[in-house]
């Protein structure tokens, strides 16, 4: 066999030979895939995914002013951190099990918080036999400030004053750290909803998602 030809030839079955470790090669991650989704690990991933994304039927509450609420499906316990009462006692959200409970996390250096008070004092108004407890938790840090928070919050009755020091509540949460917060927990503690940055909590729309949690039957 002359030169040229032997030189095509091997180009040829160089060429075969790369096809044939490609072809190889992607089977390889097509078996490797089917096996990864079959496996339990992927399954458990997969629900994961599902499970962080679904919603619970809370979620019709989600219009109008509250349009960006959070209902989680999964329910969890709110978190057992250490804020303080007016007198600096120490609370916990477990200390308010069996009521329903709307937690305003909120600041004096945080506009929609100040703006959106009015409409919480509202809203602890409409509720006066003590079934919802409205709890604003201030997260002002220094003396200066937090005396201002307590001015500010004394002239919105019936308000209560509560205090988080550390500045900690917010990252607790869903909004990890938006401000303003607003968490409704159940008569179990648990977060049913949630939603980040101003809205008309006396709305409606508010109303109504605070009366289908106090519905609900206590367990």
């Amino acid at each position: 066999m002359d030169e040229p030809r032997k030189q095509k030839v091997g180009t040829r079955w160089a060429l075969i030979a790369v096809a044939v470790v490609l072809a190889m090669i992607v089977v390889s991650i097509v078996i490797g895939g089917v096996l990864w989704h079959s496996s339990p690990e992927a399954k458990g991933d997969m629900a994961a995914v599902t499970d962080a994304g679904a919603k619970s039927e809370l979620s019709r509450f989600a219009v109008g002013p509250l349009a960006a609420l959070e209902t989680p499906a999964v329910l969890d316990v709110a978190p057992d951190y250490v804020f303080q009462t007016r007198e600096g006692a120490d609370v916990r959200f477990a200390d308010f099990r069996g009521k329903v409970v709307l937690v305003n996390l909120w600041a004096m250096w945080c506009a929609p918080c100040r703006t959106e008070m009015p409409t919480i004092a509202a809203l602890a108004s409409a509720y006066p036999d003590g079934d919802l407890m409205v709890l604003p938790i201030n997260v002002d840090t220094g003396a200066d400030p937090v005396a201002d928070a307590r001015s500010f919050i004394d002239v919105h009755e019936p308000l209560p004053f509560y205090g988080d020091p550390k500045f900690q509540l917010p990252f607790e949460f869903p909004g990890k750290g938006k401000m303003p917060q607003t968490i409704l927990l159940d008569r179990e503690g648990r977060i049913r909803a949630a939603f980040a940055g101003e809205a008309d909590w006396s709305s409606p729309e508010a109303r109504a998602l605070i009366d289908a949690v106090l519905a609900e039957p206590a367990s």
